[in-house]
């Protein structure tokens, strides 16, 4: 019979040297899950899934820290919901089996403060993104994927992890993270791990706390407009048909802001649609897709809550 390891409790490390201590040496297979905390379902998809991969000798590092780095003014850094007692109580409770015992070996949650994470305050060598963090969320956020590459490069380095869980929601940042790994050789493979949704469809988010109840049905338009692109491909319609089913079921929707509806190829977030949203594809005007797998993905506003959403989609 196989003995279940003896963890009793998670290790919550604030400081880079308590995070060294529970770590220890690099001997058992190491997963780690990045957060800003307020954790739903989503993240804890993230946690089920790095308990699967290193298995029950294993460690998994769930990181809480909401990154300055990644906000501009006037974002919602200061009211940014934070709740690291629950964050951490659920992470608990996701590796632990129906029996009680633990799933796997080692927990560490690591939450440190940005003096923490940056302790001789602004970085002076930054990331450069790339070219696809101009685009889509880029375009409305123009700095925020340099902070997330600073940040996530860093945690790495921190917990040196075989594998680290992001979620399909933040589909750019999934891309932009994979591209800084493939092109500066970091040894750690990148695992995407499906949306989560509320039963009526809409995607969860730390962000959906900010809804009232009437935005929180308004915010089922997003869901909508994915669900309209789907069915206009599974009808034959091509990227830019695809498109404007997506784009109508928004701009029809009561109370939504609308500020992206895009078709894009979903690594390299080149346009499909011809639609002037996601990069340009190399070597100037591409016909309009009519096959292949593309990302249908939205973004609006409600009030002063914004929202993002997407889809993979099988054209032809």
């Amino acid at each position: 019979m196989t003995r279940a390891p003896h963890r009793t409790a998670p290790v919550l490390a604030r400081t880079r040297e308590e995070l060294a201590a529970a770590l220890g040496p690099d001997t058992a297979p190491r997963a780690v899950v990045m957060t800003m905390g307020a954790l739903h379902q989503g993240h804890f998809d993230l946690v089920a899934e790095a308990a699967r991969r290193v298995g029950r000798d294993g460690t998994v590092v769930v990181t809480i820290f909401v990154n300055p780095l990644q906000f501009a003014a006037g974002e919602d850094l200061d009211t940014y919901p934070r709740s690291l007692e629950a964050d951490v109580d659920g992470i608990d409770a996701t590796l632990t089996g129906e029996d009680g015992t633990p799933v796997v070996g080692h927990l560490v949650v690591f939450a440190p403060t940005p003096e923490v994470m940056y302790p001789d305050g602004e970085p002076s060598v930054r990331l450069d993104p790339g070219p696809a963090a101009t685009v889509l969320e880029g375009r409305t956020r123009p700095t925020h994927f340099a902070g997330v590459l600073q940040v996530v490069l860093t945690l790495m380095h921190l917990t040196r992890p075989r594998w680290a869980l992001f979620g399909r929601k933040d589909a750019q940042q999934l891309a932009i993270v994979s591209s800084m790994v493939r092109d500066l050789a970091v040894p750690v493979e990148i695992v995407p791990v499906d949306i989560r949704r509320e039963p009526d469809g809409l995607a969860m988010s730390s962000r959906n706390a900010y809804l009232s109840a009437e935005q929180r049905q308004q915010a089922l338009a997003l869901s909508r407009a994915l669900a309209a692109g789907r069915e206009a491909a599974a009808a034959g319609a091509d990227a830019a048909g695809t498109r404007a089913a997506a784009l109508e079921a928004m701009v029809s929707a009561p109370g939504v802001e609308v500020d992206y509806v895009a078709v894009i190829d979903p690594l390299s977030f080149t346009d499909r649609a011809g639609a002037g949203l996601g990069l340009a594809p190399a070597g100037g005007e591409a016909a309009v897709a009519t096959s292949g797998e593309v990302l249908l993905a939205v973004a609006a506003r409600l009030g002063t809550t914004r929202l993002i959403d997407n889809t993979l989609i099988a054209l032809g």
